[in-house]
């Protein structure tokens, strides 16, 4: 039985020795994608309750479904 390995030469796909990607080019994108989080916590989790940036019922029927599916309870 022959054993045979498999080559990559793909110049996009390092085989040995990885680069690490520095923390400045990492830490905008991570604070953006921790504010958006925050912000839809927010929107699913308390609009519409005790403290609510906007007026009416709209935000708390567009998310409902959601907010049951998360577990936060609304009424």
């Amino acid at each position: 039985m022959a054993v045979s390995t498999a080559v990559f030469d793909d110049a996009f796909i390092p085989v040995q020795g990885g680069n690490t990607i520095p923390l400045e080019d990492i830490a905008p994108w991570a604070v953006l994608g921790t504010l958006l989080a925050v912000i839809f916590i927010y929107f699913v989790s308390t609009e519409q309750g005790a403290f609510s940036l906007f007026q009416g019922m709209y935000v708390h029927e567009f998310v409902h479904d959601g907010r049951h599916l998360l577990g936060f309870p609304c009424h």
